[in-house]
């Protein structure tokens, strides 16, 4: 074998140890490999509701946690405890803490929990939350990294609205325009509450509503009548006789009534209309002397028979005297219009008569009565007895307000 040879024999030998080399260590490494994934240990890994399964050497359920790219925070939820040895077919559960923002009584708080929904974060607050109780978002609503929620618990509150008491309403409402907004009380514009609408609610407030309403009352009134006095000389002195009774006038009155739950608490008055006005009573005072007079032919020891006149006497009349007078009409039920001594007073509306008692004044007669002038007295009536006389009046509306009055009436002829 020449030199050629040995050396083409060498190159050989030395390529199939190399070829041999390099087939063990890939057989080794394979070897190793597989021992490697063999002897892995299989967990689940569930975060936040999705589950993983992997397979691992980590000897701790931190290290497993690590291996799948979970930066475990001071809040989140692990179960198992991190620091418990990886077991076969374990189950980790990972759930990451949200941060919420909690508000109640006024303050804020920030919070970390792995609550599901608000009602557990509330729970875990130690907060026991009432049907009454305000909670925003619902206590139902999922918890979210970064939610506000909000919590106010109900309390009682008085309330009374237009004067009627109600029970003790539950609210959550910070001031007394928000508690009424919430009860869907309504104000008018002339209502009012107490207190105030910015007062601050708390459990001791009694919230009342007054019901404020202005109305018109208008109210028909009597006016008194004055008393006029007018000297008499056909009467003695201090004697009196009234000419005319006095009649009360009628006035109408608007006011402006305000009243409070019903119950009146100021009137105004507004305006006030005269409908009738009054009369004055007149009464005449006498003047004249108690003392007889003489004529001037007489003697002076004549006596007081023998005068030709009174004090009480008229050189045109007889003796005034005073009477009881009333008024009638023709058209009155039952009447029959024609007058005792035959008169039709229906066509003769403007006929001055008057009803007398015969026994009195003679039928026929022409009588005067003071301030109203002459009438005959051509008739009779079954209330008219005495000094009483019934002045016959073509205006029945005149007749019924006439009334009864006192009047001096004197005979003629």
């Amino acid at each position: 074998m020449n030199q050629w040879t040995e050396r083409f024999t060498d190159r050989h030998v030395l390529r199939r140890m190399a070829v041999s080399s390099a087939g063990f260590l890939m057989l080794a490494g394979l070897v190793a490999f597989v021992i490697f994934e063999v002897t892995k240990t299989e967990v689940t890994v569930e975060k936040n509701g999705e589950e993983v399964t992997a397979y691992t050497h980590a000897s701790t359920v931190e290290e497993a946690l690590e291996e799948q790219r979970i930066d475990i925070g001071e809040h989140d939820q692990i179960n198992p405890e991190k620091d418990e040895a990886v077991q076969n077919n374990m189950t980790i559960t990972y759930t990451q803490a949200n941060q919420v923002f909690v508000e109640r009584g006024g303050e804020q708080e920030t919070v970390h929990s792995t609550a599901d929904n608000v009602a557990e974060l509330l729970e875990e607050l130690g907060i026991e939350a009432s049907e009454r109780d305000a909670v925003e978002p619902s206590k139902n609503a999922e918890l979210e990294d970064g939610m506000n929620v909000s919590y106010a618990e109900a309390f009682p509150v008085k309330l009374s609205d237009g004067g009627e008491e109600e029970e003790k309403a539950w609210t959550t409402e910070t001031t007394v325009e928000e508690f009424l907004a919430e009860k869907n009380v309504e104000l008018g514009d002339e209502d009012r509450v107490e207190p105030s609408k910015d007062v601050t609610l708390d459990e001791e407030t009694e919230v009342n509503v007054v019901r404020v309403e202005t109305v018109t009352d208008v109210v028909t009134e009597k006016k008194g009548y004055a008393t006029v006095t007018e000297n008499d000389s056909s009467l003695t002195e201090g004697e009196e006789e009234v000419e005319k009774s006095g009649r009360k006038g009628e006035v109408e009155k608007q006011y402006e009534v305000v009243k409070e739950n019903g119950e009146e608490v100021s009137r105004e008055l507004v305006e006030e209309t005269t409908v009738e006005e009054s009369r004055d009573r007149v009464v005449a005072v006498g003047t004249g002397s108690n003392s007889e007079t003489v004529s001037r032919g007489s003697s002076s020891t004549s006596s007081s028979s023998n005068s030709d006149s009174s004090s009480d006497q008229s050189s045109s009349g007889g003796e005034w005297r005073s009477f009881e007078a009333t008024a009638y009409t023709a058209n009155c039920t039952g009447c029959s219009g024609t007058t005792r001594t035959g008169l039709d007073l229906q066509a003769n509306p403007g006929a001055d008569v008057i009803a007398v008692d015969p026994s009195v004044i003679p039928l026929g007669s022409t009588v005067e009565v003071k301030g109203r002038g002459t009438f005959t007295a051509a008739d009779t009536g079954g209330a008219i007895n005495g000094r009483k006389i019934d002045i016959f009046m073509p205006d029945q509306g005149a007749a019924e307000s006439f009334g009864r009055q006192s009047v001096k009436v004197r005979v003629l002829d």
